[in-house]
């Protein structure tokens, strides 16, 4: 890269940042990749430290700082660790946004990034065509077929693997005749605009149906507010910030135009990006303000359900559970009681901690797609501490999370022992 752009891509470093790290070690034990492999350039210390050699012009953007900086799970669990309040999560982000803005003055952008980041997921009716096909290949037996013949091996491996754990999608018919608002039961409390989430909407609609029957219970009006889409994560997560920004504004607008008190979403990742919205717009004072505004309003619906009148369960479910917490909505959004308060109000429910419980499972984003390998290696270490609890169920309050602990119990061989379940769809059985 020319010098002047390099010294563009340097700025995006915040070296205030940077330089807050003490590289105490406080966060080494909580890194599930420095954990795996014991390379220093696989912490969070290590990785800082190649940010600051490349931000002061020591190290160049290379294959290798890409690597090190990509084999991060992003779990954050090191923010959680730090003493002095590093925030790893945006530092990890700016170095992929400066790794890929590297690359786009090279050569284009792979064909296949562009497909999904720019032509998928910022149009939800794409999202929904693809539900669609999926949805269609199932009902026919044509996935059942490729599983069966082994012509599921064509496709790349990690996604013959991943597709396993892929439970049943909702019809094009179920998807159409959902109620744009779900009224509450008695007077309405409060207005709540939820959150579908691109993925979620997709791959787990009756999850977010359960999550709206659940609002509506606990006495809320719920919108499912109209011109939303993806909250940009993956895209943050993935070095393409300036996507992100853009759909951060969509949502925005669109949730400013429906009026309602509170954003309310169920994927722990999702929720942490809706919550740092403003973290964006740093310099851009307008948008700032507005994503201020957004920002309060935004609440995880374990987080909201436990502040809300206690919902009454009709259905004892008598079943031993373990929590397994979604990364981005403990040590994100520093949500943890809550969940564990609304299991323990489930009638029959035996809550069984397990060890380890906020270490990632390996799932994170796209990540069991992406570094496969060092997915199963932390998945594989996540379920022997699972099977200590002798738990029936496994419960999360993430998709991604949700679909790797499922696919944690096919590996495992505990089919048919063993459930993983969204903890909404949970507090669902028991109304």
């Amino acid at each position: 890269m020319s010098k002047t752009t390099s010294q563009e891509l340097l700025s995006k470093f915040n070296m205030d940042e940077i330089m807050n790290c003490m590289h105490c070690g406080f966060c080494l034990p909580a890194c599930p990749t420095y954990r795996e492999t014991g390379l220093e350039s696989h912490s969070p210390r290590g990785r800082i430290a190649l940010m600051k050699g490349v931000a002061t012009s020591q190290l160049s953007v290379d294959p290798e700082f890409e690597k090190n900086m990509y084999a991060c799970l992003g779990c954050r669990a090191c923010e959680t660790a730090c003493p002095a309040g590093v925030p790893y999560g945006s530092l990890v982000e700016t170095a992929r946004e400066v790794v890929e803005d590297n690359k786009k003055s090279e050569a284009t952008p792979p064909f296949l990034r562009q497909l999904v980041f720019d032509k998928v997921f910022p149009y939800p009716e794409r999202m929904q065509a693809l539900g669609t096909a999926l949805w269609a290949a199932q009902s026919a037996g044509l996935q059942t077929l490729a599983n069966k013949t082994g012509l599921i091996n064509i496709l790349p491996r990690e996604l013959a693997e991943m597709q396993q754990a892929v439970d049943k999608i909702a019809s094009p018919r179920e998807r159409k005749q959902r109620e744009k608002v779900m009224k509450a039961e008695g007077k309405a409390a409060l207005k709540i605009g939820m959150f579908t989430g691109c993925i979620m909407d997709v791959m787990f609609f009756e999850t977010n149906q359960a999550t709206a029957r659940l609002l509506t219970k606990a006495g809320c009006e719920v919108v499912f507010v109209e011109n939303q889409v993806c909250c940009g994560a993956l895209h943050a997560h993935a070095g393409g910030k300036e996507g992100a920004v853009e759909l951060a504004k969509r949502n925005m607008e669109a949730f400013e135009r429906a009026g309602v008190d509170f954003v309310v979403n169920n994927a722990g990742g999702c929720g942490a990006a809706l919550k740092e919205y403003h973290h964006w717009f740093h310099d851009d004072p307008e948008w700032k303000e507005r994503a201020m505004a957004f920002v309060s309003k935004v609440r995880d619906a374990n987080e909201l359900l436990a502040e809300l009148p206690p919902l009454t369960f009709s259905k004892p479910l008598n079943v031993r559970v373990t929590y397994q917490d979604s990364c981005h909505l403990a040590h994100g959004q520093g949500v943890r009681n809550q969940p564990r308060q609304l299991l323990r109000s489930i009638p029959g429910v035996e809550l069984i901690e397990m060890t380890g419980a906020d270490s990632c499972c390996g799932s994170a984003g796209i990540y069991n797609i992406t570094n496969f390998d060092m997915s199963m290696q932390i998945l594989d270490g996540k379920m022997e501490h699972v099977k200590e609890t002798k738990a029936r169920v496994i419960v999360t309050s993430n998709p991604g999370c949700l679909l790797q602990m499922k696919k944690g119990i096919m590996r495992a061989g505990l089919e048919g022992q063993m459930e993983a379940v969204h903890i909404m769809d949970l507090l669902a059985r028991a109304l």
